[in-house]
């Protein structure tokens, strides 16, 4: 929606300096002193601008095109696309006919209207190319369970596979006894029954079910009860719904026609806040703190042999797995050592941590006490993997002694500090780690980001890190 708004600022500016043949600095001039267009018609333009980008995000939230998970083609987007443009274009030409605005040239209202269907048309382009490489570094996909195990059910996720930019990554099939259609082809990608399916969706990070076979009024709507509170989306086949959904819309993931029967509320423009907040932050730290991280760097290389950086599989969001960035603290051998050290780990349930670690550096002592190693993962921000304030990213043998309630911490991006490092840093308990994880996956909010970046702040000031 930001950058319709900005589409539009951009072609009318385009469209005027255009039309009265002068350079930006000139045409700003002009605008600023009230006399770009004959007459006192400043205020009416930027009016009927401000009324244009209202129309024109109308008009497109009306066409689903803001939506956050897009279903449809390229071709259909376009469609949809041109026809919010020229709807806006057309609304935009019946006020200024409607306030006898002749003051206006109409020229520049026909070259905006086609700069902006261009502009918006090219950059949905881009932003899907942009969105379709995300997919492939797993960022963004949406997990699914297939329920059925029968043609159609093999049907939909081998078109699912097979059409990149719906996004949708296949999980397993959920088996319903007693189905109509009995299993096809391999019985390996069978992940549970049809009494297990949350818990798998839970297992598995699924975004996403869909019914591929008939179930009794009733356990549907049992299904239905238990993917709101699970915070599951359900699709099912037309053929399935029972009388379910009498009122909902049929929607075509790629050709096969589904009926959304429930579709979980998601916090776009909070989320977007916090991206841009991400982004602004950790831009800002790494450009005023680069003189440190040169210094780091070159401390680093003279006090102990080895990289400068640390780089450490970390488990992200759903599961996805990615490379965490640190400064190196250890010394090189010092995963290995780890298991000769394991009867000295002072913290209980899965975590692993020593207070006077003989495999740190004397350099890597200091780093630690004033997390000064944590800073490359601004980077790790910068790309998407992490963002600044949310559950510390686990290794991957940790994840693996989860139990099935604890994988609800990765159902956010981790940070880079969260509750835990704020609130209970030195304390021992795995117990307590995870429900303040879990506090701020159920209760985030931009507010608790601000206040936890904070406390951060005096938290490193104060050297309490280890």
């Amino acid at each position: 929606m930001v950058w319709d708004g900005v589409t539009v600022v951009g072609a009318t500016v385009l469209a005027t300096l255009f039309e009265y043949h002068m350079g930006l600095i000139v045409g700003a001039r002009h605008f600023w002193r009230g006399t770009l267009i004959r007459g006192d018609s400043d205020l009416l333009l930027m009016t009927l601008l401000c009324a244009f980008i209202l129309a024109l995000l109308f008009v497109s939230h009306r066409f689903h095109l803001y939506s956050p998970h897009r279903i449809d083609s390229l071709l259909h987007e376009q469609r949809l696309a041109v026809q919010a443009c020229l709807t806006a274009g057309l609304l935009l030409a019946a006020a200024i006919y409607l306030l006898h605005a002749p003051q206006i040239p109409r020229s520049i209202v026909l070259i905006t209207i086609a700069l902006v269907t261009t502009c918006v048309c090219l950059r949905r382009v881009l932003f899907r190319i942009l969105q379709y490489r995300r997919f492939e570094r797993g960022i963004g996909i949406r997990n699914l369970l297939i329920v059925g195990t029968g043609p159609e059910a093999h049907a939909l996720r081998r078109h699912v596979d097979s059409i990149r930019h719906l996004g949708y990554v296949f999980k397993g099939f959920i088996d319903v006894p007693g189905a109509s259609h009995r299993p096809t082809g391999s019985s390996a990608d069978v992940v549970g029954g049809l009494e297990e399916l949350f818990e798998r969706a839970r297992k598995h990070f699924v975004d996403e079910v869909f019914f591929t076979v008939p179930l009794e009024r009733t356990e549907m709507q049992e299904v239905l009860f238990k993917a709101r509170e699970c915070g599951v989306d359900l699709r099912v086949l037309p053929h399935t719904f029972g009388g379910l959904a009498l009122n909902c819309p049929i929607e075509y993931v790629g050709q096969f026609p589904t009926i959304p029967l429930h579709r979980g509320t998601m916090p776009e423009l909070a989320l977007t806040l916090k991206r841009i907040l991400d982004l602004l932050l950790s831009t800002a730290i790494l450009l005023a703190l680069s003189p440190i991280l040169l210094a780091i760097t070159i401390l680093i290389r003279l006090d102990s042999t080895g990289p400068i950086f640390y780089l450490s599989d970390r488990i992200g969001k759903k599961g996805r797995v990615f490379k965490c960035i640190k400064f190196r603290t250890m010394v090189v051998d010092a995963d290995r050592r780890r298991a000769e050290l394991m009867h000295l780990n002072e913290r209980d349930g899965v975590l692993f941590k020593i207070s006077n670690d003989p495999r740190i550096t004397r350099l890597g002592r200091i780093l630690r006490k004033y997390s000064l190693d944590e800073l490359p993962q601004f980077f790790n921000v910068l790309k998407g993997d992490m963002s600044i304030v949310g559950p510390r990213p686990p290794v991957g043998s940790e994840v693996r002694q989860y139990k099935l309630d604890h994988l609800r911490r990765l159902d956010v991006t981790p940070g880079i500090t969260g509750l835990w490092q704020v609130q209970a840093r030195q304390d021992p308990s795995f117990d307590s780690y995870i429900s303040l994880d879990l506090f701020y996956v159920e209760n985030w909010t931009i507010w608790l980001d601000l206040k936890i970046i904070l406390r951060t702040i005096a938290v490193v000031f104060a050297g309490t890190g280890s």
